[in-house]
């Protein structure tokens, strides 16, 4: 099992919950590649639960720059905020692989948060409406807002609903134009929306053991 406050998740529960976020990330790349017209890869390794102070700390071991994020609001059966994060320079080379060869630089940063906000929107939103429609659900995703800061910052820039916040913590690897990605998913929710998430997970597993026997 794998505990954060007091939500456990079994490991049939983590591998079902990984999957439908590959599902969604996957279909988010599609989009992308309808976007921009080249081949767009995205993979999510492994889906973690954390505390906001350990997702932060965990993200200021790993990188040292400063970091942006593109964020939306969702509301539903399970609700919450998700961030998408890049290391600030791997935003730029997102952006300048996403625009191509054909922008001038000294017009790159103009367009930086309007790339990133959409390449933003493409993805929270093709992973998350993916994951509600396959749990049987729906959810009303705000437009995308592009901050910067660090890890402890990003993670607490709107108070949660209730002292419990966790944070379902996912490392991307995000390929475009040849280009190497990195970057990280973090959805930060409250304990009734992690337990309400615990259980669609659970009547999914029981649609798809029920398909398959």
């Amino acid at each position: 099992m794998v505990m954060a406050g007091h939500i456990a998740l079994t490991e049939l529960e983590r591998d079902a919950l990984t999957e439908l976020v590959n599902i969604g990330v996957s279909r988010a790349a599609a989009n992308l590649r309808k976007m921009i017209g080249e081949e767009v890869l995205l993979s999510v390794p492994s889906v973690e639960i954390m505390a906001p102070q350990d997702a932060a700390r965990l993200i200021g071991e790993r990188e040292t720059e400063e970091l942006v994020a593109i964020q939306q609001q969702f509301e539903g059966a399970f609700s919450g905020r998700a961030l998408l994060i890049f290391p600030e320079e791997t935003s730029l080379d997102l952006v300048r692989a996403i625009l191509g060869g054909d922008v001038p630089p000294d017009q790159i940063a103009e367009m930086e948060l309007e790339a990133l906000a959409e390449t933003g929107n493409v993805i929270l939103n093709g992973c998350l409406a993916t994951m509600a429609n396959m749990l049987k659900r729906s959810l009303t995703i705000s437009l995308p807002q592009v901050v910067k800061g660090d890890g402890a910052r990003l993670f607490t820039l709107t108070p949660d609903r209730s002292e419990g916040g966790l944070v379902l913590f996912l490392y991307i690897n995000f390929s475009v134009r040849n280009k190497d990605v990195r970057g990280y998913i973090a959805m930060l929710m409250d304990l009734p929306s992690l337990t309400a998430l615990q259980e669609l997970i659970k009547s999914f597993i029981d649609r798809v053991m029920g398909d398959e026997a």
